[in-house]
C-alpha cells in the first residue's frame, strides 16, 4: 500500500525542539521529491521545506530557515523535519507530502505553548 505516516508531533515550550518523522511505504522515497507543509490557525497551508529526489537539494520557507532541517534516511525510507527554536506561530498540523505523484500523509499536530 502506498502511504505516508507522520509521527513526532506534540506539545513543546517556545524555544524547544521536535523531530517529525514521515515513514513511506509502497515506493522508494530516495527518488521522490518530498515536502513538509503545515496548516496553521492563522494562515492557509504553507510549504515549510522540500528535499529533492536523488541529490537531496533542500529548500525552506523564509519563516523557518535556520531553525528547521529536512533530511531523509534512505535505509529507513523515512523523511524527517528537525524543528529547533520553536515559536508559538509554528503551531499547526504538519503534513508530509510526495510531490509527484501527489501523496499526502494524515498529518501530525504540533503545539508550541508555555
Amino acid at each position: 500500500q502506498v502511504q505516508l505516516v507522520e509521527s513526532g508531533g506534540g506539545l513543546v515550550q517556545p524555544g524547544g525542539s521536535l523531530r517529525l518523522s514521515c515513514a513511506a511505504s509502497g515506493f522508494t522515497l530516495s527518488t521522490a521529491t518530498m515536502s513538509w507543509y503545515r496548516q496553521t490557525p492563522a494562515k492557509q497551508r504553507e510549504l515549510v521545506a522540500t528535499i529533492t529526489g536523488g541529490g537531496g537539494t533542500t529548500n525552506y520557507a523564509t519563516s523557518v530557515k535556520g531553525r528547521f532541517t529536512i533530511s531523509r534516511d534512505n535505509a529507513k525510507n523515512t523523511v524527517y523535519l528537525q524543528m529547533n527554536s520553536l515559536k508559538p506561530e509554528d503551531t499547526g498540523v504538519y503534513y508530509c507530502t510526495r510531490i509527484y505523484p501527489n501523496l499526502w500523509g494524515q498529518g501530525t499536530q504540533v503545539v508550541v505553548s508555555s
